[in-house]
Order: C-alpha cells, then structure tokens, then sequence
C-alpha cells in the first residue's frame, strides 16, 4: 500500500489522527466513547470529526506537552474480565515509572504471558499505559503484540517522554 493510500485509509478509519515524534495517533470514537487508540507511522494529522475526537486529540496533545498529564476519556468497555483487571493495575502506574510483567502477574495471581496478552490487546494505549509495562530485568519486551520495529521505537519514546 502506498503511502497516499495509507493515508486515506487513515483518514477513512479514525475520527481524528494527531501527529507525534515519530509517530501519529488514530483514534476510532463516536460521540459518546473512544473505541479505539491506535500508534500509527508519520502522516498528516486528520482534523476531529466530532466532539469528542476534538477532545481526545486535545488531551494527546496535552500529554505530548506534558507527561504528567492524567486522561479523563470516556471508553467503551471492551476485554475479557481478566484483560480489565490487567488494565486497571496498568492504569495505576504513574507516568515516569514502571513495572514487570512478573509483578503484575504475581498480583492478578497469573503468568506474566498472560499479562503480556492482555497488554497487546489493549485498545487504549496512552490512556491504559501499557508502555510502562516491562519485561524482567528492566528490558524492554513487548509492545503491541511486536517485539521489534516501530512498535518498539514509539515505547522506547513514550518511556524516553515520561523519564523527562
């Protein structure tokens, strides 16, 4: 796929695209609740087609420029009953700080594996920071079900981005 298809694919497939380091952020929402966050390759940014696109971009914005800031967005329940336990000990972590895959486990009584799926499936990235997730030893591990290539890169910049 070309990149002007890519492109207009992205402007087909989410409500607003914002434009980071390295990267651009989808999201898929209507306008009661953010479906979905997607990481996406460089493109042009898609102005919001609703009010809550407009307010979701406002509040990506908003982190970009400040790490610390906390995401108050309205998600449409998605996961299974243990993916949701996974994302709310996630969603616990504070910006500029971390955890293994192993403690979180040993917390929701599982195997760090399982935490790794959960994390994968996640659709919300930034909000539910998945990235803050990491592998024993402080390694990088995972990110969005890859464990090489872009993926990685944007991790590397968000952990890079909250480190300060």
């Amino acid at each position: 796929m070309s990149l002007a298809q890519r492109r207009a694919k992205a402007a087909d497939d989410y409500q607003v695209v914002i434009a980071a380091p390295g990267f651009c952020l989808g999201v898929q929402c209507d306008e009661q609740e953010i479906h979905s966050i997607r990481f996406l390759p460089p493109s042009a940014e898609v102005v919001a087609g609703n009010a809550l696109a407009a307010e979701a971009a406002r509040q990506i914005r908003a982190y970009l420029a400040d790490s610390g800031h906390v995401f108050g967005l309205p998600l449409r329940p998605a996961g299974t009953l243990f993916q949701r336990r996974v994302w709310q000990q996630i969603s616990a972590i504070p910006a500029g700080r971390t955890r293994s895959y192993g403690e979180l486990a040993d917390e929701l009584h599982s195997a760090p594996r399982a935490v790794g799926q959960a994390c994968g499936a996640n659709p919300y990235p930034l909000v539910v920071p998945c990235h803050r997730v990491l592998a024993r030893g402080g390694r990088l591990g995972g990110f969005a079900h890859h464990h090489q290539g872009f993926p990685l890169d944007v991790k590397r910049w968000l952990l890079a981005h909250e480190a300060g």
